[in-house]
């Protein structure tokens, strides 16, 4: 495996960097989480301008046709930023699209990805259920027509979403946040964004023939994983920046031997989530098992990511804990996603129970 670049990859990365840090200023930030909708339109229209959104859908809609890998550098470089933006559930459930749609489903909303004018969302988690593969929610045929009935969790963006991909029985499906039988109860998370609970109740699908559950939580989880990359390494920079520049008996802190040690502890835990990110979104474009793979990046970006995030709020001590100062958000952030991830003892529990399997 050749987890290095290529040019082409790295003149996207440098792109959605520029982009998002030029946009997403923390001045910024305060301003869209101020609003109801805690979503930057402009900035969204900025990253389809700039071809971002449909990097990695095909040539015949508009986009680049490039892979998941760069999907997971995009979702990086959000992390990096946190900017507020549906940019998770939109690439993974537009990837699955054009994969598993059929024409008419991806003429109907591919080139609208791509031009930035449809959000889509993810509607995979469920009360009680840590099993993304075995959802509890039904499917039905009514006619021609299927019906889905159960409940989901946590569904980020559905409020501002104009399609939402949910998993139901063996299957995935669209389904039209507005419809008939479709319920949305706004939630605050934990880094403060909304998120929705979900009620289908006789609500209409289309469904995505052939579609495999597996394929496409295997890259929500991973896309989730990539973020958290993006979210530790930045609060590592920052805390980095700050240890050169905080002086305390004339000296900076940074040089004192606690600040070392962790913040060794915390670029240890980044380094491995960068690993097992890479390796897993490598595998996963290569169209090879990485199941294992999966977990074993779930289990750091929920262990590593929450470690490392405490770490650079420990060590930037008081300032840690202002709202005014930029790191809050990145530690909300790394402890939503370790929420919505699972846990690390949950992925930890997978990887042993496959292990043991004869």
């Amino acid at each position: 495996m050749d987890f290095s670049f290529t040019e082409e990859q790295e003149a996207l990365r440098e792109l959605a960097r520029k982009i998002l840090g030029d946009l997403a200023s923390p001045e910024r930030l305060r301003e869209i989480e101020g609003s109801d909708e805690f979503f930057d339109r402009n900035l969204w229209s900025e990253l389809a301008k700039a071809n971002l959104l449909g990097a990695s859908l095909p040539e015949a809609h508009g986009g680049s046709d490039q892979g998941f890998f760069e999907v997971c550098l995009l979702l990086q470089e959000q992390g990096r930023s946190v900017a507020p933006l549906p940019l998770h559930g939109t690439l993974i459930a537009a990837q699955a699209l054009a994969r598993f749609g059929s024409d008419a489903q991806q003429a109907a909303w591919l080139p609208k990805v791509v031009s930035g004018d449809a959000v889509l969302a993810l509607a995979l988690e469920e009360e009680g259920n840590d099993d993304l593969l075995a959802p509890t929610t039904s499917a039905r045929r009514d006619g021609d027509a299927w019906r889905l009935d159960g409940t989901k969790v946590a569904v980020a963006a559905a409020g501002v979403a104009d399609r939402l991909l949910v998993t139901a029985g063996d299957g995935a499906f669209l389904v039209d946040p507005a419809g008939a039988g479709v319920s949305l109860s706004k939630q605050t998370g934990t880094s403060r964004e909304p998120v929705w609970w979900l009620t289908l109740e006789g609500a209409a699908g289309e469904r995505l023939e052939g579609a495999e559950l597996a394929w496409i939580t295997h890259r929500a989880v991973t896309g989730l994983c990539a973020i958290q990359l993006g979210v530790s390494e930045r609060a590592l920079e920052m805390t980095a920046q700050y240890g050169r520049e905080r002086e305390q008996f004339d000296r900076p802190i940074g040089s004192f031997q606690a600040f070392h040690q962790r913040a060794a502890d915390a670029f240890i835990n980044v380094e491995a989530i960068r690993l097992t990110v890479w390796e897993t979104a490598f595998l996963l474009d290569e169209g090879r098992d990485a199941s294992q793979a999966v977990d074993v990046a779930k289990y750091w970006a929920c262990e590593g990511g929450q470690s490392a995030g405490y770490a650079c709020q420990h060590l930037h001590g008081g300032i840690g804990m202002d709202v005014d100062y930029p790191l809050h958000r990145y530690y909300m952030w790394a402890k939503q996603l370790e929420l919505s991830l699972g846990s690390a003892h949950r992925a930890l529990t997978r990887l042993g129970a496959a292990e043991a399997r004869p």
